[in-house]
């Protein structure tokens, strides 16, 4: 029975849905992270736990890096130059592994553009409205974001500030 459990758990990974970001961060008087809201009438009141890194899911076999550069300029705008630090992937409720580098820089959240899309809503009704993937970008200090922040997400800035000490 173990077997069979370490085999299917193998094979759960392996056929997972891979998602790329970025973490963008600053130091001011603390150690600030830019995190998003994601758009749409689902998401309007919710806060806790439901803001995320910008990324998202690549196209074919597109660079798991590059993808996650393109998210970013699709839903915030502009990726900051500087060096990248990878950071330990993390899996998600829903089986999706998120891969996420981290650089140091700036953005004024009032900036933000973020793409659009169609979505059906309500759900089931034929109508679509646009809508656009984040609705809102935000700096927060760690203990914001550690309520903000999607829970598994969390992982991705404690990893963080272990490395920059």
């Amino acid at each position: 029975m173990r077997v069979f459990t370490t085999i299917s758990t193998d094979l759960c990974y392996r056929h997972m849905k891979k998602s790329f970001g970025i973490l963008l961060f600053r130091r001011s008087a603390q150690l600030e992270f830019l995190l998003v809201h994601p758009g749409g009438p689902f998401w309007k009141n919710k806060h806790d736990h439901t803001w995320s890194i910008p990324k998202g899911e690549g196209a074919g076999d597109e660079d798991p890096l590059t993808t996650a550069k393109r998210e970013f300029e699709e839903e915030v705008g502009p990726l900051p130059a500087g060096d990248l630090i990878e950071l330990e992937p993390i899996v998600q409720k829903g089986n999706k592994k998120v891969y996420c580098w981290a650089v140091a820089g700036d953005f004024d959240p009032s900036n933000l553009k973020s793409n659009v899309f169609d979505f059906e809503w309500p759900p089931k009704s034929g109508k679509f409205i646009s809508i656009p993937e984040v609705d809102e970008a935000r700096w927060f200090n760690y203990q914001e974001a550690a309520t903000h922040i999607n829970e598994r997400q969390k992982r991705l800035l404690e990893e963080l500030i272990q490395v920059l000490g």
